[in-house]
């Protein structure tokens, strides 16, 4: 899977095996899409800007840990995540962020370069705020914080297959 062992070091751009499970999941589908390489990027809004894409269609992806695990959740990088929402969408009393130290054991990535994919390209469940499959495109890191994916939400939808929720508001 590419995660990282005790050990091994982490790459500080993430996780290039995630990147290319992502891209040759796109092609085998025939999904049209495009990536763009960059420098690395610190905010949905620089990440935007780089991309020529509104900030509405940034797909944040975030690593959660709740009662049962962890979880990857999928947000408009325009909105903010309310916990309790997500906790209750779930069935979860606790939540919170999983470490940097985590996320690198658990998947070889560093935090800015979560894809919003859970299985099988991440060992996790995928869930996504409603608001950001409405859009007409989503953009979004594939595993490494150098490079972005722009494409059609429904076919990410498709192929992602997220478990859907509101769980957001506006920024």
């Amino acid at each position: 899977m590419g995660a990282a062992t005790t050990g091994d070091a982490v790459n500080a751009q993430g996780n290039p095996e995630v990147c290319a499970r992502i891209l040759a999941m796109l092609d085998e589908a025939g999904v049209a899409y495009r990536a763009t390489d960059h420098g690395i990027v610190t905010s949905s809004e620089a990440a935007a800007e780089l991309r020529g894409t509104d900030l509405k269609i940034g797909g944040k992806s975030l690593l959660l840990k709740a009662d049962d695990g962890f979880h990857v959740v999928a947000f408009s990088a325009a909105t903010r995540m309310k916990s309790r929402l997500f906790r209750r969408a779930i069935g979860s009393r606790r939540l919170r962020f999983a470490t940097p130290e985590e996320l690198a054991q658990l998947t070889g990535l560093v935090p800015g370069c979560v894809p919003p994919f859970g299985r099988p390209i991440l060992p996790f469940t995928l869930h996504a705020d409603r608001a950001l499959v409405e859009n007409d495109h989503i953009a979004f890191t594939p595993g490494v914080r150098t490079r972005s994916i722009v494409m059609e939400s429904a076919a990410w939808a498709r192929l992602a297959k997220p478990q859907l929720g509101d769980f957001t508001e506006p920024a």
